[in-house]
Formats: structure tokens, sequence, C-alpha cells
């Protein structure tokens, strides 16, 4: 299968997949728009401080006075912010939880947001993968103190940080379905964990996957101690793979990425930011100089895997994201390694920029995989390629001349040379696992056309001021892209954003239209309510003769695929019975509306057309998930009640509405008066030859009989001042006229069954709920033909359940009107405007669906979509209400790393001492050993004893109880 690109070659395979979504934030870059400007811009992104900062958060003098202290770090903007009440976490637990886990779990909501998907709605397996680091929260804020673990008790406060928790927290509050493993690979992890979730797709475990990481191991804004020989810069700056190379430094940061398969995300119209085409893990075993030493023979195969899977040439990839750490000894064994990978089937040279993102943000630890991952994906995205930093003059220990790479050094134009642009991503971890993941550019998609004339925005918050944000960034962004297809803006609102209590909707024709509403918010056509969680109820009401009208839902006819199916069948079903067809008379040419509005006065055509219009309607309604928990019609609107129940089927329906309607128009002509008065008076008044037909409302009949007595009835009431008009229709119905088709009429019931109804709907004879039993008499029919129409009492007891709303499904306003004359605090709608209102018909339904929804009815979006061919889009996100919520970490607290002066906050050389053995590139090797700022604590015992300090004990036996809850941690695993 090919998909659409401007290249021929591209194929779909089944390992294909898409990213479909991604969120992240990063050192002075709060979204992916602003990391891809501080990329684009070479900004570097680390953070150095003033002996000013650093005082202020209790750095001593004696540290800062020191030469090797480096006054730098990539710090990551507002970790202690986070929005408890969205996830529904108190404010004390919120400030248990590892930051990491907060920040995840935000970032998760916003990567699926961008994706255009709500979790809850979704049909098919959501998975997660992600990584975290050690938490350092836990450790120097949590941990160290003792009055919160005996308030909390360290069972919460060790489930709250356990650092594989990360994922399933994350299904947990999302209702994720699928896998939800946390990977601990170190500096790889989240790109393993990528590797893992396209496995879990090839696989079909999942149908959709978040993966990527998290790292704040930076709690404050501190410097860093920098050793010779360690992997920490000696002045802040990454320079990967330059001669002055000497070191990283340590930074913060999430990203998450959202993962499908490549036929499925083109299948539904997914907006696909990048393509996977293939990924490999691996470890180095133990053929290495140490633990803790990177393997030429491990990254080149790794990345030769990914290649090899993915079907791509090398010489097709034009960049590689290295991990490229900027340390003299990773670096050249990077590039070593790559060469070796490429040069197994090309000896070309410097085809194949390269380049790192951590010398703008420096090294993310467990998150820096993604970041690179995200980082290419953007580049990708914009044909541009930025800039590698700090680079001046290679590395001696690096031949870039007679390898197949070149730094890229600048904002470059990434070309396609005839095919798509390609590009590796390469992530390794400590301890020897690697990944490599292979990257295509997004296939190219045709825009979808503009679908239906109007549209229907929908947004929504849990808090009013989250509503208001949500609005403004909406309409900022419609400002800022101006060529985005509306059409997709609301399909994607509808189908990816969950709804919450606090609403707002709008109809829109066009993108100017949609900015200028949204930020006026005129209150005429700019909806907003407050719905509680509950259980609205729907009220299907069906209306009778005299709201037909020509051209009733013509815009519907010719729009709806749905409505217009419907209408078509019951017209066909019809033309054998009427020897018409009645479309002919709904929609006639403007030469024939005269013609067209004589003939739907006849009550043998205004029957089956009302029936026609009113059943497809409800169909309408049906497919977006508006369903009702109760029907009632008035008159021949109790027949499309009982049809949709069930009571019978709908050939049989037409048949029995075409033929009523016939027996009816050779009956001798009427007239019938609505009269504004209660029913006990209006039947005072009637005599021998008049009917009482209907009533409608509490001071609302209706009256029936021979036209003579019918105008002598209206001279009467005019002479008493009482309101009263003649209905527009050409019999009785309802009155002792129609006693002599009752007989015909009833023998049409033995050629059909009738089944209990399957909807409860309201009886027009009785005023109450139809029995079973009544709905499968004939009798019952046959006295609805005749009966008064005891609509008033109907809405009187639907009205006994508070949460209902009535929703006229058929032509006019008519029942809406009479319904909201006694069901005060009930909401009444309309689905067809009146004949005298010129709105567009595709407009008021829309307006009446989007108040639907802001009453809380779900509403199915893929249903109302489902005949538009709409693309999700990339739209703004939920936008959290951060507040603080952190346990501050005492400076007087010995496990606070600020503290530490004697063991440096730094990864360093276990062994300064030359080793014998030569690697590849001819250098000396090291033996690496990682010494974090967790390790330190092990020496707070010896240092303690040194200074004599008081705090000694305590600080022992918080040791002592953290190895103890270690052990159960392991045994708990």
């Amino acid at each position: 299968m090919a998909y659409n690109n401007e290249f021929k070659e591209n194929q779909i395979s089944d390992l294909d997949i898409a990213i479909v979504g991604m969120s992240g934030r990063f050192p002075k870059a709060r979204n992916l728009d602003k990391f891809w400007q501080n990329l684009k811009d070479g900004l570097e992104a680390i953070s150095f401080f003033s002996d000013q900062e650093l005082e202020s958060v209790g750095v001593e003098k004696t540290t800062l006075n020191d030469p090797n202290y480096v006054k730098a770090k990539a710090i990551l903007e507002d970790i202690e912010l986070f929005d408890a009440g969205f996830f529904d976490y108190s404010p004390k637990t919120a400030e248990i939880i590892d930051p990491q886990h907060r920040l995840f779990l935000e970032t998760a909501w916003e990567a699926l947001e961008s994706a255009g998907y709500d979790s809850k709605t979704y049909q098919g397996r959501i998975g997660v993968y992600g990584s975290a680091s050690i938490g350092s929260y836990f450790l120097f804020n949590l941990f160290s103190n003792p009055e919160l673990i005996k308030l909390v008790g360290l069972d919460q406060i060790r489930h709250n940080n356990r650092t594989d928790n990360l994922t399933t927290r994350v299904a947990y509050k999302l209702d994720l379905k699928g896998s939800a493993i946390t990977i601990q690979t170190g500096c790889s992890s989240s790109l393993v964990a990528v590797h893992l979730a396209c496995q879990s797709l090839i696989d079909r475990e999942s149908d959709l996957v978040l993966a990527g990481g998290v790292s704040v191991t930076n709690l404050q804004k501190t410097g860093y101690a920098y050793q010779e020989g360690g992997i920490l810069s000696p002045d802040g700056h990454c320079r990967a793979f330059d001669a002055k190379a000497q070191g990283t430094v340590s930074g913060d940061g999430v990203g998450i990425v959202i993962l499908k398969r490549l036929a499925d995300a083109i299948a539904d119209r997914d907006y696909i930011h990048a393509v996977i085409k293939g990924s490999a893990i691996n470890n180095d075993g133990s053929a290495k100089i140490g633990y803790t030493a990177p393997s030429i023979d491990g990254q080149a195969k790794v990345i030769a895997e990914a290649l090899a899977i993915s079907r791509i040439e090398p010489d097709m990839v034009s960049y590689v994201e290295a991990h490229g750490t900027g340390t003299v000894l990773g670096d050249p064994i990077e590039i070593a390694a790559l060469t070796k990978s490429f040069r197994a089937r090309t000896q070309k040279k410097n085809f194949c920029a390269i380049g790192s993102v951590k010398t703008n943000i420096g090294h993310l630890d467990t998150a820096s995989g993604v970041a690179g991952l995200i980082k290419t994906v953007l580049a990708l995205k914009h044909k541009q390629i930025p800039p590698s930093l700090h680079f001046q003059e290679p590395s001696p220990q690096i031949d870039f001349a007679n390898s197949p790479f070149y730094v890229n050094d600048k904002l470059s134009e990434w070309k396609s040379n005839g095919h798509p642009r390609r590009a590796g991503v390469s992530s390794f971890g400590i301890g020897g696992t690697n990944a490599h993941v292979v990257l295509e550019e997004a296939p190219v998609e045709k825009q979808g056309g503009q679908g239906r004339k109007y549209h229907l925005l929908v947004v929504s918050g849990k808090t009013e001021s989250a509503l208001e944000a949500a609005t403004a960034n909406l309409a900022n962004h419609l400002k800022q892209h101006p060529d985005l297809n509306l059409a997709d803006v609301a399909y994607t609102l509808g189908v990816g954003r969950r709804a919450f209590d606090y609403r707002r909707m709008v109809v829109c024709q066009d993108l100017d239209d949609a900015i200028k509403v949204l930020e006026t918010k005129d209150t005429q056509r700019v909806f907003t309510q407050y719905q509680e969680l509950g259980e609205s109820e729907i009220v299907f009401m069906f209306p009778g003769q005299g709201s037909q009208y020509v051209d009733m839902g013509r815009e519907l006819y010719q729009t709806e695929p749905i409505f217009r199916e419907q209408v078509d069948y019951c017209c066909e079903q019809l033309k054998p019975i009427l020897g018409l067809d009645l479309r002919t008379i709904l929609y006639p040419s403007q030469e024939q509306t005269q013609w067209a509005t004589q003939q739907l006065m006849q009550t043998h055509v205004s029957q089956p057309a009302l029936f026609a219009i009113e059943y497809a309607l409800a169909q309408l309604w049906l497919s977006r998930g508006v369903c009702p928990s109760a029907m009632i019609g008035h008159s021949i609107g109790e027949y499309v009640a009982a049809c949709l129940a069930g009571v019978f089927s709908l050939a049989d329906a037409l048949m029995l509405v075409a033929t009523r309607g016939q027996l009816m128009q050779q009956l001798p002509s009427g007239a019938m008066l609505a009269v504004a008065l209660p029913e006990k008076k209006v039947t005072q008044m009637l005599g021998d030859k008049l009917s009482l037909a209907a009533i409608n409302a509490p001071e609302r009949c209706v009256v029936s009989g021979p036209t003579a007595e019918i105008e002598y009835l209206q001279n009467r009431l005019t002479e008493q001042g009482i309101d009263s008009r003649f209905l527009h229709t050409s019999h009785a119905f309802h009155s002792q006229m129609m006693d002599s088709i009752i007989e015909p009429f009833t023998k049409l019931f033995a050629k059909i069954n009738l089944n209990h109804p399957k909807i409860p709907f309201l009886s027009n004879v009785t005023g109450t709920w139809i029995t079973p039993e009544e709905a499968t008499d004939n009798n019952y029919w046959a006295k609805h033909l005749r009966s008064s129409v005891r609509f008033a009492d109907g809405i009187t007891e639907l009205c006994k359940q508070p949460n209902r709303i009535f929703l006229e499904v058929g032509s006019g306003r008519t029942l809406s009107t009479l319904t909201k004359q006694q069901a005060q605090g009930h909401l009444a709608l309309c689905s067809i405007r009146h004949p005298h209102d010129q709105q567009s018909d595709v407009a008021f339904l829309l307006n009446t669906l989007g108040n639907l929804w802001l009453c809380g009815i779900q509403v199915d979006w893929s249903g109302f979509y489902a005949n538009q061919k709409c693309h999700r889009l990339p739209l703004p996100t939920y936008p959290f209400e951060r507040q603080k919520y952190w346990v501050d970490s005492s400076k007087d607290n010995e496990l606070n790393p600020l503290n530490e002066k004697d063991t440096p906050n730094n990864q360093k050389l276990e062994n300064e001492k030359v080793s014998s053995h030569k690697n590849h590139l001819g250098d000396k090797s090291q033996h690496l050993l990682v010494q974090s700022p967790q390790n330190n604590i092990l020496n707070l015992s010896n240092k303690n004893e040194k200074r004599n300090n008081p705090a000694k004990k305590i600080i022992e036996r918080q040791i002592s109880i953290m190895f103890q809850q270690l052990e159960l941690l392991e045994k708990d695993m």
C-alpha cells in the first residue's frame, strides 16, 4: 500500500510507526514551539547564576570561591508547580508526589490532546512506556524530613515516589488499558521506551502508545563541582565533537511522543509529525573496558540493525542526532561506531550532518533520548537542521574528513535530494544499553474539504478561568495559523478533547468569523454554561399536522447524507402507495413552490411527509449519539415514536401513515380551532357536534368539528375576549367526523406485527406511559385516531423527572413552545427552524447540538463527522492551572546536596590513573564509576564524625531506615 507523497518510493510497511502527537518541556522552553525556536536560533539554554542567586538558595561563599565550582546548569522552570485539582489530587498528596511523576502526567495529557485523542472515548488500547531519573525529591526533600514522614507515613511517600509507578500512575489517571511499563536503562531509557512502544504496536498489543521520559534532578538553582577527568564540563558549556570538548552539563526536562501504526494513522486521518521506519536496542555486554564505558561494536551494531529493519541504506540518511555528550572519550567512540555501521554499505564521505541537542539543553539523563528524538522530528517537519553549538574545530580524535559525517554548526536547509528526508537518533546508556531510531519525514496529506457550511466549535475547562484561557488560546492559535481548515479544527475539538463542567460553544462559518466571535464573546452567538456531572436525559417530541412547510430541512437534505438517505428511502417506499414522489412536494423547484404548498396542505400528503422528515431527523440525531430515554408524539407524531421504539417496522409504519392520511382525505372537510382555555371550560362549550381534539397545555386546547360549528364557536369566544385561531388543516381530526374510517383503518393492523416498545413513550390517548398491551392492541391505534390528544398530560408526566431535556424532532417549534409553558426549569430545543426564520438549517441544527452538549449530553463526535473527511490537528492543549506543591529541603539538613562540599555533585572518574589498555581510537582508556548526589549520603557518617556534628545520630538513623526501605522496595518489585 502506497501513501500520498511526493516520493514514489514510499510504501507502507507493517513496521512503520507514525508519530501523531508530541509534548515536552525543556530548559528555557515551556512548549515545543519555543523549543524549536530556541533550536533554530542556536540558543544555549544553560542558566548561569550570579553569586547572589546562589547565596540566596544557601550555597556557601567558600563553595562560590572554589575555582572548580561551575555556576551553571540547564534548569527546568516551575518544577514545583502542578495542577493537582485537574487530576483530582488533594494538595497534601500533590506535595509528596515526585515532581517527575507530576510533570510526566501533565505532559502525557498534553501529548494525547496534541494528537487529537481523548483516552476515555478512544476505542482501541492505549499503552504507555516511560522513564524517570532517581528520585532526588524523595531523597533530599521528603525522606530527609522526619516530621513529614511521621505525619504522612512512609508508605504514602514511598508509593508516590517509586520510579516504577511512573507509567502506571498515568494509566490510572488517564484510564489507559494497554501496557504500562517503566524503563530503566540509564541515559538511553526514553529512547528504549520509544523502541518498546513501537514493538507493542507492531505486535498489536496496543493501538496507540505514549512513550518518553522525564528527569528532574536539579531541585534548586545551583552549580556543580567540576573534577578533571569527569563527564561534566569545566565551564558550563557542552562542546560536542569539538577539540575543546571536556564534558557536558546536567539538565532537566520531559518529553512524550504519541505513536500509532502508520497505516492506521493514515486511515484515521491523524496529523503525522514523522515516521519511525525502524528501531533497535542492544547491550554492549562485557566486551569493553568497564561497566560504564561505551563500546564501538555495541553502538555500531545497534545502528546497523535499526537501518536494516527500516530497509534504508545509510547513504539515504542525511542527519544523525547523536548521543553527543561532548566528552573526550564518548564523542570519538560514537563517531567511530557510526562510521563503522555506515561504511558497511557506503564509502561516501561527508554527506550526513550530525548534531547534539545536549549542546543546547545539556544532558537530560533519562529524558535525553526523547529530547533528541523530538528535536529531530521538529527538524524534519520544518525541513531545517538546527545548529549544533560550540563547534569550531573537530576533536583530534575524530577523523571527520574520512567519515560520512560533518557537524552541522549553523541553521541549514534540509534538502531532500530526490528521496524523503531521513534521520537517525542515538541514545546510549551507562551500563551499555544502546538504542537507535530511524526516522523519515511525514507523508504529505491532501487537505480535506471545508465540509459543512457552518462549524461547531466546543471548548471546556474544569474551572471558569481555565475555560477563558482555553478560549483565548484557541483564538490566538487560529490567528497565528490562518491556513487552518476550520472543519479540521472543529473535528479535533470534538473528537480530541474531553468535555468538562465549564463549557462553551459557538457556530461559525469560517476562520475569520471564528476568531472574531471567540475574541468578542458575542453573547448572541457564544453560549457558555456550567454543567455539573449528571445524567441528563433526552425526550424526543414528534409534532403533528400543522407544522409542515415546503422546504423543511432542505439544506439538511442537501448536506447531511444520513438525513437524505432516510428521506429518500421513505419517499421511495411511499411512491406506490401515494402515486407520487413526496420529494417533488417537499423540495420543489422555484416554479413549483406554490403548487407544492397547496399539496402539502392535503392530509394524504402532509401526514406521510411529516413522518418521513421526523423519522429522518431522528436517525440523524441518533447518529450523533443523541438518544432518547423517552419519547412523546403529537397525533401522527406518535407513529414516529412507536416506529423508533420498535412497535412496528418502518415499512409498516409508512403504510399505516399513508393509508391513514388517504382515509382521512376521503372524509368531508372540517376545521380545527386553537382555544386559550383549560380543558374543563372548553368541554362545557362543545355541544353535540364539536370534539375536544387536543389538550396541548394547561390553558391551550384544540376543538375539532364541522367548519360552520367551529366558526360559530370562534365568534362566541371573540365576544368573550378569549383568544382563538384556526389551524391550517383540511379536516377535523380527532373528532366524531373520523368515526367512519375507524373500522377500515383497524383492519390494516391485521396485516402487520406489533411488538412491545423498546423505548418508553407517552400515549396520546391516556396521557401517561403506554403499556406493552396498549402498544400491541389494534384497537388502541383506532382509539388514537379518534380520541383527544392528551399532550399536556404527557408533558406533566415527563416533568416528574427533573433532568430531562425536550428536543422537538420535526419542523418548527410548536411542541417546544407548548412544553415551555408547563415545563419550567426544563430546556426545550428545536431541530429545524420555523418557516419565518430565515437562518441556515445547518447552523440551526448545529446550535441545537451545541446546546445539548452544553447541558451535558455526550455527543458521538465520530458519528457526527462520519461522512466528512476531516483530519486531526495539533491545537492548543489544556491550560493547566498550576500551583506550588512543594516540600522544601532544610538548609541545615545533611542530606541537602548544598552541604556536600567534600564530595562534589558530579559524576566523576573513579580511577584517575591511566590504564595500560588502549582503545580503538588510540586513547588510553579510563574506568568510569558514576558517583551521584545520592551516593554521597554514604559518606555522611564519616563526615559528621570529623565535624562532631550533633545531627550525627539522626542522620545515621535516617540512613539506616532508608536502606531498610530500599530492601522492602526490592522485595516489592
